[in-house]
């Protein structure tokens, strides 16, 4: 009893209850207003109209446009006013306007990388346009002399990660969007407070709501207690804001600039499978060795510097990697990140092009597949074009009305050739793209509008890299504990059907 008394009252429920009760007394207000007043009734609606053809007119998503318009349409005489309140802050545009100033002061360090464009361009290589894109626009250059380990499930990275936390010198970097107390944080804990004693400098990052139910409100000065320097991401406050949206949901460790991990796994006994939550937990890392880390160094630090509001000597963590080569080349390795508040929506891209431009096959690993009108061309023009697509999706939720949109696009792929698949053995958390055996990439991103336009975003792609190989035959052992999806298994009653376009409807907006 004294641990629920505990729970109910502890200042991360208030603060829940204290923006659920502002959201009620808003929509009390301004309802009950309109209904004694027709004049107030008529000047709201009214600004909902405007509010729709502002909508209608801006550069954005088709999906995020048509969600608000229905939401505006079934509540006309507030819903334009939540669009405003949501939409047009003061908070949001000071923190584009804090990134923009952190990547201005990063990104020549980006930049001062040898540029294998050329090389490549020479020697005739398929990958030129998706280099060029991820090089040239959205600014992470390609790298050689790199080398990388799959790592999959996520018990198989824990203990690579474990070792190589041991081998740390200098400094170890960890950002996380969710954070669990249990054996593997444990774990990680002391290997850092044994390196904190050795004067290794550790850092972590980790986001707030990921980490909502899971950390002590204060869990940083506990950590900064061991000498554990820590910053918490976008932390969460009982006020209405859209930043609440844009979650860190990166998983990113950096040691000594020369190694790094990223991936689907975080921090947190079911993705190792110490604790069992939805039957076998299934995810994917890689480990990355060489001079490509020297962008998943510039991205933690670019985060800690937003996230701190201090100014960093980027250079200080990068090693020289002039006078030696760390590694034998392993084909290329590209490192990229995706921020919601540029409106550039650079997992997307990459994720398109891998489909737009595979010829035999491309295989996809994604924990939700809720998706918009673009990728869901993509692949069904692949799939009518010859390609062989395939999608692995989990077969016990996490999530349910997640799960039931995501099961609503089956029907429609199948229908134009795509192959689907659940996972029967547990949830699949996996964020991976393998095709043609020559491209693939591992990353935070799930294909859903949260990962690829809302959250703050990592990953890695790779070209002609061993581990391409090593990704599509973990995919093909994983069809074997999965069962096909056949339109017959699409099939539901009139209830059901209208329940799951319903949520498409709305699904930009959970």
């Amino acid at each position: 009893m004294h641990k629920w008394l505990r729970l109910i009252f502890s200042q991360r429920i208030m603060l829940s209850m204290l923006l659920i009760m502002q959201i009620l007394l808003l929509v009390f207000m301004i309802s009950t207003s309109s209904q004694n007043s027709d004049i107030l009734s008529g000047l709201l609606t009214l600004i909902s109209l405007l509010v729709v053809l502002y909508i209608i007119s801006k550069k954005d998503k088709p999906a995020f446009k048509l969600s608000w318009v229905f939401m505006i349409l079934f509540f006309p005489v507030f819903g334009g006013l939540f669009y405003l309140l949501f939409n047009f802050q003061s908070s949001t545009r000071r923190a584009r306007r804090a990134i923009e100033k952190v990547e201005e002061h990063s990104r020549p360090l980006f930049d001062s990388t040898e540029n294998l464009v050329p090389i490549l361009t020479e020697r005739g290589e398929d990958c030129i346009p998706q280099v060029r894109y991820l090089q040239d626009f959205a600014g992470f250059p390609v790298y050689e002399n790199t080398r990388t380990q799959y790592l999959t499930p996520g018990e198989v990275k824990f203990a690579k990660l474990i070792d190589e936390l041991k081998t740390a010198r200098n400094f170890i970097f960890l950002e996380y969007f969710i954070i669990s107390r249990g054996l593997m944080w444990d774990t990680i804990l002391e290997v850092l407070r044994e390196k904190v004693q050795q004067g290794v400098e550790v850092r972590v990052i980790y986001d707030d709501m990921g980490c909502f139910f899971r950390l002590p409100k204060d869990y940083h000065k506990t950590l900064a207690d061991m000498g554990i320097q820590c910053a918490v991401f976008n932390r969460f406050r009982p006020i209405l804001s859209t930043l609440h949206n844009n979650r860190d949901h990166r998983k990113l460790v950096v040691i000594d600039g020369k190694t790094a991990f990223t991936g689907g796994v975080n921090i947190g006994d079911e993705y190792i499978n110490v604790v069992e939550r939805f039957g076998h937990w299934k995810d994917a890392a890689i480990m990355v060795e060489g001079e490509a880390v020297r962008s998943f160094t510039l991205m933690f630090l670019q985060m800690w510097s937003l996230g701190t509001n201090t100014k960093e000597d980027y250079k200080k963590y990068l090693p020289d990697w002039t006078n030696c080569c760390p590694f034998k080349s392993d084909g290329y390795v590209q490192p990229y990140a995706d921020s919601p508040m540029d409106k550039e929506n650079v997992s997307e891209h990459v994720y398109i092009q891998i489909i737009n431009n595979a010829k035999r096959y491309v295989y996809i690993n994604t924990p939700y597949l809720i998706i918009d009108d673009t990728i869901i061309s993509a692949l069904a023009l692949a799939a009518k074009s010859g390609v062989d697509v395939r999608i692995v999706t989990p077969h016990r939720w996490d999530k349910r009305l997640v799960h039931m949109t995501t099961r609503s696009y089956y029907r429609e792929l199948i229908r134009a050739g795509v192959k689907i698949y659940e996972y029967t053995n547990g949830f699949i958390h996996s964020k991976t793209f393998v095709s043609d055996d020559v491209v693939a990439t591992v990353g935070t991103p799930n294909l859903d509008f949260r990962s690829l336009y809302l959250h703050f975003e990592c990953g890695v792609w790779l070209y002609k890299n061993s581990s391409v190989l090593d990704i599509k035959q973990d995919f093909l052992e994983t069809l074997a504990v999965c069962h096909e999806i056949t339109l017959d298994d699409c099939r539901s009653n009139a209830y059901q059907r209208f329940v799951q376009e319903v949520l498409r409807v709305f699904a930009p907006l959970m």
